[in-house]
Formats: C-alpha cells, sequence, structure tokens
C-alpha cells in the first residue's frame, strides 16, 4: 500500500517558478500545487515546466487559480470557458491532474445553486477533454457558498465525475465548522486536502488567510482530528501545504519548504496515532522514528571569552554553582548545582562579539540518542561534526535553525557517560542557592526564525508548542510561545519582536536566560543576595500593584518585595521568579519556583517589569559611578578620530559594546580626504544616531570640529552648535589657526556666547602646528575671551608635542578643564609639521606603548575628567576594523591605568 504523497502549494514559497521547485525537491515533497501567477510570470514554456519537475521528482498535482467562475450571467460565463479552455490547454501540456475552483466572490454571482451546479458541470466537461477534473473549493469568505455542506450540495447536483471537492482546513476550522460532516463525502469525490494552521483571532478572514495561514502545528486549530475525519472518508490523494505568511513569503524558499514538510511530517505522525491500521500504515514515515522520550536539560553552554568568562564566573559562584570539572582537551568549564549544569567555552566555534556571552549550544536527556539523531536528520536538520579525543564521550549533536548545537545526551555510569570528560574540581557546598535543576531555557529570535525554531524543537524533539501569546513590553510587542514535553521536563520558551521597525530597540539584542528551579526562591534569593550575586532590582511600584491585583498576605508580600521577586498565579498554582543582572551584554539567569500545577512563565505583567529593570539598570551603570572610590576607572568617551571610518551610528554601537559611556561626533570635515558625517544638514542620518543613542545609553560627550582659520566666521557654526544640542552634547572642540590674537580672542568669545544658550562649553584645542601651538596660547585666549563656558581640550599628544609645562597646567583654574584626550605616541618628535600632522591623524599609540609622560600631565589636571580616547591607528583599523579597533583601544587604556593605580 502506497503512503500518502506530501506536495506543496508553490504559493508558499518566495522567489520565481525555478526557486520554488528547487527549494521543493531539496525538501523531499513529491509533488507541487502550481499557482497561476508562478504560471503566468515563468519564462518557461509548459514543456519546460513539465521537463523541470520530472526531473526533480516532483508531480504537478494540481492549478490554483480558477475565481468567479460559477452562478455568473451567461456573458460572463462564456468569457470564464473561454479562458478556462486556453488554460486547459496549457495545463494539459504541463501534466497537471487537478484543478481547484474557488467559489465566486464576484458581484455578477447570484444566490442559485441549480445555476452553480449548471455551469460547474459544463466547465467540468471541458476539463474532462482535457484529462483534467476539477475541486471545488468553499472559500471561507466566498459571497454565497462559504461552507463544505454548501458547495458539497452543489456538486452532488452537478452529478459529473470529472467534478469533486477541494477541502482547506483554514476555510474550514476558521469559520468554526464541524469538520465530523466530512465523513459523509465519499473519499473518490474529495480531490484535494489543503492543510494550514492558524492562530485564534478577530481578524477578518481573507485578510487572516492572506497574511496568517501557518504551518500546521503552529496555530490553534485541531488540525490531526480534521485529517483523520477526511481520512476516513476513503480519501487517497496528496496531502497539500498550502500556507500564506508574509513572512514564510519573504524568507528564504528551502527553508520555508523544510519547515513545510517538518510540519506535514509531524502532522502524519500524529494523525497515525488514532487512525485505523490501514490508514496508518499509509501515514507512516520511512526512516523516521518516534520522538524517544525527554527527561530533562542536562546542560547549557555559553560560549564566552576573556571578558565576559570571568563575569559569569563571578556571577555562577554567587549563585551557589561551583566549578565542579574541567574539560580534558578543550577550555571548557563544568559549573553544577544540584542538577542544573551549565559549560562556560573559552573557545566556542561559534563567533561571540568580543566581551559578550551567548547560548552557543544545550542539551536534552534523551532515552535514546541514536534514534533522536536518525529522527533529525530524517526531518533535514543537519547532524554536526565534532572533534573530540579518542577516549571523550561520543555525543551527537544537531544544529538548530539559529545554530545552537543541539546535544542529545544520555547521562549515567554506562561507557560514554559525557561527565568523564571533565576533570573534577570543587566540591558541592550544600544548600548553596537551593538551585534543583534546570526549568526552562529562553531564547530570543529575530522574528523570520520564530515559527522555524518552534517547528524544529516540536518535531525533532516530539515537543509540544503551545499557542503564541502576546507581551506589551517597554520596546514594543514581544511574541512568545513555549515549547515542552509532555510531562514539561524539558521547557524551551522563544520569544521574537514581531512589528520591530527602524534602529529602536532596547541595548540587549535577542536577549536569552536560563531559568534554574528552586522548591524555595525567598530562600534561594536570601542566600545568593548574601554572596554576592547580581540581583535584578525590581521597583516598588511593582508590588504596590501586586497587592491591589492580588491582596497576597502582607508577611509575603514584604519578602516578596525585599528580595525582588516576581509573582504570578492562576487557577493552577503559582510562579516566584527573580533574575540576574544582564550578564555578557546578552545573557542573564532566572531562578524559579512553581507551585503546584502552574505551568506558564510569569504572566504579561513580569516581562515587561524585568525588561524595564534591565533597561534602566543599564543606564545607571553607565551614568553612576562612586565619585569617593580611588581606584576607579574614569568614564571613557570614544573620539570619533579613533574610528573614522564608522558612521556616528556605527559610532555609537561600538562605543556601547566596548564599554564606553560618551562618544565624541566629527560633524565637520577636517580634510578633503576623510569621510563626511553631515548630521547637521541629513535628518535621516540625526534621526538614526539619535535612536542608536537612546537604545545604548551611551551619551555624546563632544562635537568637533569648530576650526576658526582667519577667512571663518563664527556665526556659520550655528546649525553646528544646534546640531551638537539636539544630540545632547556637552562640550563643543575648537582650534584657531588665526596668527592675529585679538581676531581669534573676539572670535572665540563670539563662539562662547553662541554655544552657551544651547548648554555647551567651547574647549579649545592647541595642535602644536596651529597659530595656536601650545598650553600658553591657550590660556591667554581663554584670558581674554572672559567667556564662563570656555574651556582647555588638553590632547596628550599635543601637549607633549607643543613642550607645554605640567606645572604651568597644575596652576590653571580646574574649572577651565572639561574632558582630556587621552593617547601615547612615539617618543621621536617629527621635525616637520607634516610629520606631526601625520602621527596626529594616522599613528598615535596606546596608552603605555609610547614616550608620553601620560600619568605626569593627568595628574595635574583635576579629576574625575572623562577621558576621550582619540587613537587613530590607521594600520590596525585596516586589519581589525573600526568597532574592534575602538575595543581595543580601551581595554589598552584600562590595563594601563589599573597598573599605574596599582604601582602607585
Amino acid at each position: 500500500m502506497t503512503v500518502f504523497q506530501l506536495s506543496v502549494g508553490t504559493t508558499c514559497l518566495s522567489g520565481i517558478l525555478e526557486d520554488k521547485l528547487a527549494a521543493a525537491a531539496a525538501a523531499r515533497f513529491h509533488g507541487i500545487t502550481l499557482a497561476g501567477s508562478d504560471l503566468v510570470t515563468t519564462s518557461w514554456s509548459p514543456r519546460r515546466i513539465r521537463d523541470e519537475c520530472a526531473r526533480r521528482g516532483l508531480t504537478v498535482d494540481a492549478y490554483q487559480a480558477m475565481p468567479d467562475i460559477e452562478a455568473v450571467p451567461p456573458d460572463t460565463f462564456a468569457a470564464n470557458l473561454r479562458r478556462a479552455e486556453r488554460t486547459f490547454d496549457v495545463l494539459e501540456q504541463i501534466g497537471v491532474r487537478t484543478v481547484v475552483v474557488c467559489s465566486s466572490m464576484s458581484a455578477e454571482a447570484v444566490d442559485d445553486d441549480d445555476l452553480a451546479a449548471e455551469q460547474l458541470s459544463a466547465l467540468a466537461t471541458r476539463a474532462e477533454t482535457h484529462g483534467l477534473r476539477l475541486a471545488y473549493e468553499a472559500l471561507a469568505w466566498g459571497r454565497f457558498v462559504n461552507t463544505v455542506p454548501h458547495a458539497w450540495r452543489i456538486v452532488r447536483r452537478a452529478g459529473h465525475a470529472a467534478l469533486g471537492l477541494c477541502l482547506d482546513s483554514f476555510h474550514v476550522l476558521s469559520r468554526g465548522e464541524a469538520p465530523a460532516g466530512i465523513r459523509v463525502i465519499p473519499g473518490d469525490k474529495i480531490f484535494q486536502l489543503e492543510l494550514a494552521d492558524a492562530a485564534t483571532s478577530t481578524m477578518d478572514v481573507a485578510e487572516r488567510s492572506r497574511h496568517q495561514r501557518l504551518f500546521p502545528g503552529l496555530g490553534s486549530f485541531d488540525l490531526t482530528a480534521f485529517v483523520g475525519h477526511v481520512l476516513s472518508t476513503g480519501y487517497a490523494g496528496p496531502l497539500v501545504l498550502e500556507v500564506s505568511d508574509d513572512v514564510y513569503r519573504q524568507a528564504d524558499p528551502r527553508h520555508a519548504a523544510i519547515n513545510g514538510m517538518r510540519s506535514l511530517l509531524s502532522l502524519r505522525e500524529a494523525v497515525a496515532v488514532t487512525a485505523p491500521p490501514p490508514i496508518r500504515d499509509r501515514l507512516r514515515v520511512h526512516g523516521l522514528p518516534p520522538a524517544p522520550g525527554v527527561s530533562g536539560i542536562v546542560f547549557t553552554e555559553l560560549a564566552v571569552d576573556a571578558v565576559s568568562g570571568p563575569v559569569l564566573e563571578r556571577a555562577l559562584t554567587a549563585l551557589g554553582f561551583r566549578h565542579a570539572g574541567q574539560h580534558r582537551s578543550k577550555p571548557v568549564q563544568l559549573w553544577q548545582q544540584g542538577k542544573a549544569r551549565i559549560l562556560l567555552n573559552f573557545a566556542a566555534e561559534r563567533t561571540v562579539t568580543p566581551g559578550t556571552a551567548t547560548v552557543c549550544a544545550l542539551a536534552v536527556e534523551s532515552a535514546d540518542p541514536m534514534r533522536s539523531t536518525q529522527r533529525a536528520e530524517r526531518l533535514l536538520s543537519p547532524v554536526l561534526p565534532r572533534l573530540r579525543e579518542p577516549a571523550e564521550a561520543d555525543l551527537a549533536s544537531i544544529a538548530a535553525p539559529d545554530g545552537t548545537s543541539l546535544f542529545l545526551v544520555r547521562t549515567g555510569a554506562e561507557a560514554g557517560n559525557w561527565l568523564q570528560d571533565f576533570e573534577p574540581r570543587d566540591e558541592a557546598v550544600p544548600d548553596a542557592g537551593h538551585i534543583t535543576g534546570t526549568d526552562h531555557i529562553s531564547l530570543t529570535a529575530p522574528v523570520d526564525d520564530f515559527d522555524e525554531a518552534a517547528l524544529f524543537y516540536g518535531a525533532v524533539l516530539g515537543l509540544r508548542a503551545g499557542e503564541t501569546s502576546e507581551v506589551a513590553a517597554p520596546f514594543g510587542m514581544i511574541r512568545t510561545r513555549a515549547a515542552g514535553d509532555a510531562d514539561r521536563h524539558v521547557r524551551i520558551s522563544l520569544n521574537t519582536a514581531p512589528l520591530r521597525r527602524g534602529d529602536w530597540a532596547p541595548v540587549i539584542p535577542n536577549p536569552q536566560h536560563v531559568a534554574f528551579r528552586t522548591t524555595d526562591a525567598i530562600a534561594s534569593a536570601r542566600s545568593m543576595r548574601a554572596r554576592g550575586a547580581p540581583l535584578l532590582k525590581i521597583p516598588d511600584n511593582y508590588y504596590t500593584d501586586l497587592d491591589a491585583r492580588l491582596a497576597l498576605p502582607p508577611e509575603l508580600l514584604a519578602e516578596l518585595r525585599t528580595n525582588s521577586i516576581l509573582y504570578d498565579c492562576d487557577d493552577t498554582g503559582a510562579y516566584l521568579h527573580f533574575y540576574t543582572e544582564m550578564l555578557g551584554h546578552r545573557v542573564f539567569f532566572a531562578v524559579v519556583q512553581r507551585i503546584d500545577r502552574y505551568d506558564g512563565y510569569g504572566g504579561p505583567v513580569s516581562a515587561p517589569v524585568r525588561m524595564a529593570a534591565h533597561r534602566e539598570r543599564r543606564l545607571l551603570s553607565l551614568r553612576h559611578t562612586s565619585p569617593t572610590a580611588t581606584d576607579r576607572q574614569p568614564d571613557f568617551s570614544l573620539a570619533h578620530l579613533t574610528a573614522l571610518s564608522l558612521s556616528p551610528p556605527e559610532l555609537v554601537d561600538a562605543a556601547a559594546d566596548a564599554g564606553y559611556r560618551y562618544v565624541g561626533l566629527r560633524l565637520t570635515r577636517v580634510t578633503p580626504q576623510e569621510p563626511h558625517y553631515p548630521l547637521a544638514t541629513d535628518p535621516a542620518l540625526m534621526r538614526t544616531t539619535k535612536v542608536r543613542l537612546a537604545a545604548t545609553g551611551v551619551e555624546v560627550l563632544d562635537i568637533e570640529l569648530a576650526r576658526i582659520s582667519p577667512d571663518e566666521d563664527p556665526r556659520d557654526f550655528q546649525r553646528f552648535l544646534e546640531a551638537g544640542a539636539e544630540l545632547g552634547a556637552r562640550h563643543v572642540i575648537a582650534q584657531l589657526p588665526d596668527p592675529d590674537r585679538a581676531r581669534k580672542t573676539d572670535r572665540f568669545a563670539l563662539l562662547c556666547e553662541m554655544a552657551r544658550p544651547l548648554g555647551l562649553t567651547v574647549d579649545l584645542e592647541f595642535p602644536s602646528w596651529t597659530e595656536t601651538p601650545d598650553l600658553n596660547s591657550a590660556v591667554r585666549v581663554l584670558r581674554g575671551a572672559g567667556a564662563s563656558n570656555a574651556g582647555i581640550l588638553v590632547d596628550l599628544l599635543h601637549f607633549a608635542r607643543s613642550g607645554s609645562s605640567v606645572a604651568d597646567l597644575r596652576e590653571l583654574p580646574s574649572e577651565w578643564f572639561h574632558f582630556v584626550h587621552l593617547c601615547d605616541a612615539p617618543p621621536a618628535v617629527p621635525d616637520t609639521n607634516e610629520g606631526l600632522i601625520h602621527t596626529a591623524r594616522f599613528e598615535r599609540l596606546f596608552p603605555g606603548e609610547g614616550g608620553i609622560d601620560i600619568h605626569g600631565i593627568l595628574g595635574a589636571l583635576p579629576p574625575g575628567l572623562p577621558y576621550a580616547l582619540e587613537v587613530p591607528k590607521a594600520r590596525l583599523v585596516a586589519q581589525v576594523g573600526g568597532k574592534e579597533h575602538a575595543r581595543l583601544a580601551i581595554a589598552a587604556s584600562r590595563a594601563h591605568l589599573a597598573n599605574r593605580n596599582a604601582i602607585s
């Protein structure tokens, strides 16, 4: 007995017909339903289409583009017959078997079943002469015929052998029809079965069909029962995937086809469970073993580096974890508490943004890892190669859609236990954090990958994905869906921001968290806080609202408030949960306690509160430092010249990723060769830059450059100053290459007067090759201008090259200094202006690499000034890029200053 064939509608896939056929074949579909739009737009002849399908092993099962045919006036029907004849000629050459005819939506149509039956019969006669048959489909929004019973009455009345039905799950179930009535239809009169899922929605049904027909298993329809009813009639045709979603239609057609195949195979499996033996045999998928049982998340592996790794180590220690083992051949640490395990991989194959951490792998306990791997391969999930030493465990892993490695393991005493790959380290600390295991993992993905991830975990692991819910979060709507096994041993929460537009977003791109399970959240929070865990502070307003909503016992409410524990409850139980601050820029941990049979993840309130608290904590970490700490690091700013190849929005992102608090933005072009970013006159660039500033929390320290030569009028800088104020800048860098002391002093004073109402200081820089070449020259200008918002910018390179005196610097008023340009340079001073300029613009050094008396100059300046790193190194930037150069600059500066403090 042959199995049911699987077919895909070309309307499900993006691209041209050639793309779609290649994708369908790669996903191992047996056939296609050809959309009329694909026939019209292809350059292939009908014979070529037939040959290309045959070459790929695809049959053309049906054609779909025959609207508004029946129950129309005679002249209209005559035109329809003429159009149909021409189309039937083409379809016969292609080798199509079935033509889907949708119930009429035409304004000319009338509510006359006899006329509809008569005209459909006439059309079926024409089709039959071409070896075709008609499948009449009741559109859910058809003008008069919109239900299966109505369509079946017309087909029966027509009584034509070449006229049958097309049953579409969306059209049936979206109207709330009882599908059990399908069982009375003879199977040989059902010519086509089309399948799609959909979420519960109040949207117009036609709009839903065009934009939200989902892969089976991702919506709320009971497709298992629907297909069971159809197959009970004796239907023997193909199972046709007919989805239409805005995301799928813009995705790589191969990915969409593979996801569609996974969804159909999973549906076939589900139907086979309750189907009678003859049908069950036809539903079996060759080479697809049932999903073995899963019994828990064994470990979560985080990719870290030398910056993020220690942060995670400290956090895990404070949470009560112990460094339980070190991998015998790889830089991988095993941290454990109870049955919760975290691996820190310092050399992960997955690319990690410097200074960040990310989930790169997770392991699930499988009753049969080999069968789980076979199932994954049959479902078109790539099995990943893995390098290992001869004595190490041979772990099977497959690739999830986002690149995460999914390990399928057994943890026991038998040979091959993966734990044997780790050399034991620290002993367990009893009840250090009261954690017993891993409750769930939460992953955030782009909207393009959201459904794919749910299908992957559902099909491969046999998890059941719940319905999608939406959360009104601080940064726009979040869509979330949880998948878990029947016993809830494995839970994976998937999240996306489906309506993300533009660049305004939280500083955390696609955050991830691991939630640990405890039997006493309050005791866990107390213990972890006492150990110095970086727990996230929840605002008091949340608990005021919680009291108003739920009227919890005062003692419990007080404990929740004191320990920043969030709370949710429903008819099945309660949920206590708290979080750490963000660790490694993207990852954080949660600790959760489920009481009774609570099965959710905190309800609609917890996530927005947590997101807002993380955002607020990020801003506080950038802006608030202890002014009394003698060993604290200064605030750093990324001067634009350090990475001038980066546009202002890119510079802001680079600064945020590397840990700068500020940026300096170059609004004017100094040389004809350098890139120009016209923030003052480009509204789109200004808007994007402001969005990135708001999103990251980075601030603008200064703008440059007001360079006033003898031929320039300070009033020409009015828009420049206004742009700086719009960006939130605090300071303006000025230079005075003018030999006339009186004139340049007057012009500097005018610039200060223009800047004062905008809240800007004007800080005079003195490059040694200009007509204001040293500290004393700058001091004379400031004293002559007498402006309260005037300042001096000490650039360490210019200060050293000009021969200015540290003793003189120490005697100047502290209010004149607002920030400093930090860098180093070779000890040898160029003997020409060209050489000085070249070094200043292209060949500076990181602090500590050259001969400038950095500590002497900084020691003469007032304490607490921001350090703006102006370290252009053209060769290094060309090798590693501006973003990485910015990170290296701040790392080197921090190391040099920390070394100075240690020596002091």
